[in-house]
């Protein structure tokens, strides 16, 4: 007890010298930039233990035929992944980034401080044993948790906590992928941060400082090898057209299709069932189709640098179709369909990962398929360089996953360092991007909030209503009425109350309808009448209730569409809870926006 007293007292002593000393625009900076620090340590950890569980597993493999152990490795990765998740966790780590724009939505951007560390070795087990997911969105997680926690402790206020949530994500992006434009723009555009100049200078800092942490650790070139050895011609534009149609379409098979794989394994609660199911689908698959180990950056680089058939055809080594050069067509279009169910049983199963990295092995494979089934179809005439459409495929896949094309511009550019073919890489995100809202208006991560109303969106007046919550609106210093009650005792009821509306419920508190105090007060005064009328005689049916799941956007809809200034409040089960008056609404509206908006 003496040693947190102390601490306590050294952190009360520094925040008011901190408080006399720098001011709030300068902390946040210096925050910023200890959260780059951070964050690239985080990352640089996290690669460092993916690699080494991967190479000390598969050193000894055979590449010119089948290995049982990837029969056995992805379901011991998963199942270790479970056990520590469930008994030192204790606590749902998967869907990184859902829980970064939930908890920028609903709990005042803060994050649990396991998750500064608990993603990171949960994904470390999972990928380095084969789990066909990506390191970022669990990194990602870990980076806004270092920046929420950080916030915290030096007690910032909600719109800083905000931005260091955001900041967190952006050094996370630089530092893993070696690429700050992109930090900067995925957390603009993915996780919707308000773009002012104040939180355009902190986000800068901490992705800069990321990406120079990461160079000083790992040297600077890129991640991904590439050589342009064509450059890109107007002739092959509508070639770039298709191909992001093309890529909006695979999007859009993988984005539904991992929302009804997780449909089915949200259908079994007991762990073991799930791990059974996600550790059976998963090693099967791995074993026929080996590149979908782990985050399949090896097949990335192999398509990004081949040049010939033979390069291209080791795709296959180690699997069932090694030495069969004409099914490597074949063999990439299976693993495009089945891609979606290896990493939705590596979650499913128990596992802990994200979609970064199966959106670039996908999109890579996807451009490098359309280019060479061109190529050998002689469609259009024009060659088509399998290895700069494997590179634009990427940007398109990502742009149509994460609904994020700038993201997929700029982080493809920077991850390959191809910024020759920006025009094209242009072009095909935002034909993804096109293509897949048509289908799916949110993005894979948003959707789920969305569905329920808890998704903060680029549009300010929904983003703050969405900060709102009902407990803060619901007002319950109302007199209850019974049907069966008389005038006389309803008259006593108006007395002891300040409000001239009164719920009337039953014996099970349902609400039966309500009370106005205008409707009555011809008939308050005559005794006469005080025994001769029931308060079921003059109670009027709401013009509609408001339900406490309702969202805050329902909530006004409700409100516009009956003109009414108070209406009331019931469970699900239509027990009464209270009333919500637009007055309040838009009083805490008003200040909330405040909040929101300050400078």
């Amino acid at each position: 007890m003496k040693v947190v007293d102390e601490k306590n007292g050294l952190l009360q002593g520094f925040l008011h010298w901190r408080e006399k000393h720098i001011k709030d625009k300068q902390f946040v900076l210096i925050l910023s930039f200890l959260v780059g620090i951070f964050t690239a340590l985080a990352a640089f950890l996290l690669k460092f233990l993916v690699e080494y569980i991967k190479e000390f597993l598969t050193e000894n493999f055979d590449s010119t035929g089948v290995n049982w152990l990837y029969l056995v490795y992805p379901v011991v990765g998963i199942f270790l992944t479970g056990l520590f998740i469930r008994k030192v966790v204790r606590d749902d780590i998967s869907h990184g980034v859902t829980k970064i724009l939930y908890a920028i939505s609903r709990k005042q951007s803060r994050i649990k401080r396991h998750n500064v560390w608990s993603s990171i070795f949960a994904s470390a087990i999972t990928i380095g044993c084969g789990g066909s997911v990506g390191a970022e969105a669990p990194i990602v997680l870990t980076g806004s948790a270092i920046g929420s926690n950080l916030g915290s402790i030096f007690r910032m206020d909600h719109k800083t906590l905000m931005l260091l949530v955001g900041c967190g994500a952006a050094g996370a992006v630089s530092g893993i992928f070696k690429a700050p434009i992109a930090g900067v723009v995925f957390t603009l555009e993915v996780l919707m941060i308000d773009l002012t100049m104040a939180s355009l200078l902190p986000l800068l800092i901490t992705s800069v400082t990321a990406a120079s942490v990461s160079y000083l650790l790992t040297g600077t070139e890129a991640m991904f090898q590439f050589h342009l050895d064509y450059p890109f011609s107007l002739e092959r534009i509508p070639y770039a057209i298709a191909l992001g149609i093309f890529c909006g379409l695979v999007a859009w098979y993988f984005t539904r299709s991992m929302n009804w794989i997780e449909n089915i394994f949200r259908r079994y609660s007991n762990p073991y069932v799930k791990f059974v199911i996600g550790g059976a689908m998963l090693s099967i698959l791995i074993f026929l189709f080996p590149p979908l180990y782990g985050e399949g950056y090896d097949t990335i680089s192999l398509l990004l640098n081949g040049t010939s058939s033979a390069d291209w055809d080791t795709v296959m080594n180690n699997s069932l179709f090694y030495g069969n050069s004409h099914l490597l067509v074949l063999y990439l279009i299976l693993i495009i369909l089945f891609k979606v169910f290896a990493s939705s049983a590596t979650n499913g199963g128990g596992g802990c990962g994200g979609i970064f990295a199966p959106s670039l092995f996908l999109g890579c494979i996807a451009g490098f398929v359309f280019s060479y089934v061109c190529n050998e179809s002689g469609l259009g005439g024009t060659y088509i360089p399998e290895k700069n459409f494997a590179l634009m495929g990427m940007a398109g896949l990502m742009s149509g996953v994460m609904h994020a094309p700038l993201t997929g511009i700029f982080l493809i550019a920077e991850l390959t360092g191809g910024y020759d073919l920006f025009l094209p890489l242009m072009i095909v995100s935002v034909c993804s991007y096109l293509t897949i809202i048509v289908f799916e208006p949110h993005s894979i991560y948003s959707m789920r909030l969305a569905k329920s109303g808890e998704l903060i969106t680029h549009h300010k007046d929904k983003a703050v209503l969405t900060m709102m919550s009902m407990e803060s609106v619901i007002e319950t210093d109302f007199q209850v009425v019974r049907p069966d009650m008389d005038l006389a005792e309803m008259v006593k009821a108006i007395s002891k109350s300040a409000r001239n509306l009164f719920p009337v419920v039953d014996v099970h508190n349902e609400l039966l309808g309500v009370v106005v105090l205008n409707d009555i007060r011809n008939i308050i005064f005559r005794q006469e009448l005080y025994h001769k009328y029931h308060v079921e005689n003059f109670m009027v049916a709401p013009k509609a209730r408001i339900i406490t799941t309702d969202s805050m956007e329902e909530v006004m809809d409700k409100f516009d569409k009956t003109g009414s200034w108070n209406l009331p409040v019931v469970d699900e089960d239509d027990k009464y809870i209270g009333f919500v008056s637009k007055s309040r609404i838009l009083s805490t509206y008003r200040q909330v926006m405040v909040d929101f908006s300050a400078e």
